[in-house]
């Protein structure tokens, strides 16, 4: 019996481990995006990704729908109350609606989200930005005259805890923040923030939308390590021409030797159709509901 008992007890202990080892794995979870085959997953336009890596947990966006971002978290089996920090790409409501379904379960979780000038996610000036007329009555003047040092500026989101991020930094190790400004027309002076972790293959590179491009953006991972082993989220390319797809896979591919890639979200059909043509069995399929292993 007591025999018995002993091969129970180490066999528990056995699958305890194993359970163990299975749930701390580094790994990608879509959970929200256009496109994917899981029927217990909404599909809707935007991006949300859980990133579990080296023990921290990151939820990076929160997609365009804050009733489908719940629901696609719960089907994911995903508990929002237990994330070590936030990554808001930027500003566009497909990736930010969710906050408040965020929020409301986690309310005082880290975020960190782009800095601008009177930017959704709050702001500050100096109160030097504009200029003073001393020749006006006080009634006519900001503030009676007596404006303060620094002025804030509101948020969308009272009460969220933001940090609003302007340069690259590494926020834990082997983990960083890129802070980059897109120059596209339309998108032109639009801030995005896009993650990389530093794995023992190359870097693993999380994008929201890639307003700055694609290009820049590997580009300034290849700064913090030499070489990006693979590419998550969106380039950006949903109605970019055959050329213009071609090129950038060409720079992807030739110039920077991305190992693998996992697009989603914007990087629209014919430039999947494309990547996955170039890439052949190193393209990973990442629609919502995917977990993908981080290496």
């Amino acid at each position: 019996m007591q025999t018995c008992l002993r091969v129970f007890a180490f066999g528990f202990l056995l699958l305890s481990a194993v359970s163990s080892v299975a749930d701390t794995g580094d790994r990608v979870t879509i959970l929200y995006d256009a496109f994917g085959d899981r029927p217990s997953m909404k599909k809707d336009w935007g991006f949300a990704a859980l990133i579990e890596y080296h023990g921290k947990r990151i939820l990076f966006d929160t997609g365009n729908n804050a009733r489908t971002f719940a629901d696609n978290v719960d089907a994911a089996g995903v508990d929002l109350r237990k994330l070590d920090f936030v990554v808001i790409s930027h500003r566009h409501l497909d990736h930010t609606a969710g906050l408040s379904h965020l929020l409301a379960v986690n309310p005082g979780v880290t975020i960190y989200a782009p800095k601008e000038a009177f930017g959704a996610f709050g702001s500050s000036l100096p109160s030097g930005f504009y200029r003073k007329d001393e020749s006006l009555p006080e009634p006519m003047r900001y503030y009676g005259g007596h404006p303060p040092d620094t002025m804030q500026f509101g948020t969308v989101w009272v009460g969220a805890h933001f940090e609003l991020v302007e340069k690259t930094f590494e926020i834990a190790p082997g983990i960083t923040i890129i802070a980059l400004v897109s120059e596209t027309p339309g998108t032109n002076e639009l801030r995005e923030l896009s993650l990389v972790l530093r794995t023992p293959k190359g870097s693993v590179l999380v994008v929201g939308c890639s307003h700055p491009g694609i290009d820049r953006i590997v580009e300034a991972a290849t700064a913090i390590d030499g070489h990006v082993h693979v590419i998550f989220g969106g380039f950006h390319l949903p109605g970019a021409s055959d050329e213009q797809i071609s090129r950038i896979a060409g720079a992807l591919h030739e110039t920077f030797r991305v190992d693998r890639l996992a697009p989603g979200h914007c990087t629209g059909e014919p430039a999947f159709a494309a990547l996955r043509r170039k890439w052949g069995n190193q393209y990973l399929y990442a629609g919502v509901g995917s977990v993908i292993e981080i290496p």
